[in-house]
């Protein structure tokens, strides 16, 4: 059993590996013997750049990256043909091609990045007054940007599915681990704990993992059909909107209880008493009775994400909270627990989706 579980996972890893790097290598060696086959030159590198080029992370994202690339090499060797007809080769002719291929390359840029292409193509023909090159160039880049276009997308497609069920999970994890760790600093009257180094980071990750999944499963028109993983075909979409409801409240608590309990900690120094070390972090009851409101709390929305039923342990932390509403009735007491009562409303619309 042992032996199995450990050939699972050193396997699943390799295929993940091994899948990209089978998909560049036909992408690349296709249109290099499609060229050759041509005649258009006996190492058509510009054909197998492509591949290497544009097949990144985001495989889904190939077509989009292929046509800009196709516009910037159609670009780059007008205007490098253009100039060399009409100029002498030359300091003059070198600089008027380079301003106009970076004014061409920042004319198609897309999403803020300019396309870089539109000069590398300008500047190697204009190093190459060969004549013939252009159109060569452009035919082999053309090849191989129709081959990853077309077959990028279909060797070996990630699922997009599986990929964000994956995210869920390690979000799911680490949120667990944080919020079991604010609750034992509550209950020992101690701060939130310092923030991290990019605070947003961990609470952003449900709204990339909810749009990446939407932008690649619109890429998938033309591929196979992809299921979710066993057990999540109906529910994987849902608790990805519940994880990004629940995160901006939770960031609220947290946030509230370091100010609470640091600001407890400020006014006892600021009226010269020393807290005492049952309190020193700036602990009241009210943050002290807040431990196992956080820890039912978590653990209902653990259960959630997991895709489990978690209207016991939902009913359990709203009973916690109103019984933590009536000791403590104060606004500052109300401000302090409403993450989790705005935690407690997403949870209840989770289970029932038409209450809302």
């Amino acid at each position: 059993m042992l032996a199995s579980t450990s050939v699972a996972a050193l396997s699943r890893p390799f295929g993940e590996h091994l899948a990209p790097a089978a998909r560049l290598l036909v992408c690349a060696t296709v249109p290099w013997f499609v060229c050759v086959w041509l005649g258009t030159s006996t190492a058509p590198v510009p054909a197998a750049l492509p591949a290497v080029l544009i097949l990144r992370d985001d495989v889904f994202a190939a077509p989009r990256l292929a046509l800009e690339r196709l516009v910037g090499v159609v670009v780059g060797v007008v205007l490098s043909v253009l100039v060399l007809h009409w100029l002498p080769t030359g300091s003059l002719s070198f600089l008027v091609l380079v301003v106009c291929a970076c004014a061409g390359m920042y004319l198609l840029s897309h999403n803020g990045s300019p396309n870089q292409q539109v000069l590398v193509t300008a500047l190697v023909i204009y190093a190459t007054p060969v004549p013939g090159y252009p159109l060569a160039r452009l035919e082999e880049s053309a090849v191989g940007i129709a081959v990853v276009a077309l077959l990028g997308p279909l060797l070996w497609p990630p699922d997009p599915y599986r990929e964000a069920a994956s995210g869920l999970e390690e979000y799911r994890t680490g949120l667990g681990v944080l919020l079991e760790r604010v609750a034992a600093r509550a209950a020992a009257g101690r701060p939130a704990g310092p923030a991290p180094a990019d605070p947003f980071a961990r609470w952003r990750r449900p709204y990339e993992l909810s749009a990446a999944l939407d932008r690649r499963t619109e890429r998938l028109l033309l591929l196979p059909p992809r299921r979710a993983p066993a057990g999540a075909a109906d529910t994987l979409r849902p608790r990805l909107r519940l994880a990004a409801r629940t995160a901006p409240a939770l960031l609220f608590l947290l946030r509230e209880l370091e100010i609470r309990s640091s600001s407890a900690d400020g006014e006892r120094r600021e009226a010269g008493e020393e807290p005492p070390e049952a309190a020193r972090g700036g602990a009241d009851e009210a943050l002290r009775a807040m431990a196992p409101l956080i820890g039912a709390t978590a653990s209902a929305l653990d259960a959630a994400l997991r895709g489990e039923d978690c209207a016991q342990r939902l009913r359990l932390a709203r009973g916690l909270e109103l019984r933590h509403r009536a000791a403590h009735p104060g606004r500052r007491d109300a401000v302090l627990r409403a993450g989790l009562h705005l935690t407690h409303e997403a949870l209840a619309e989770h289970l029932d989706p038409g209450a809302g």
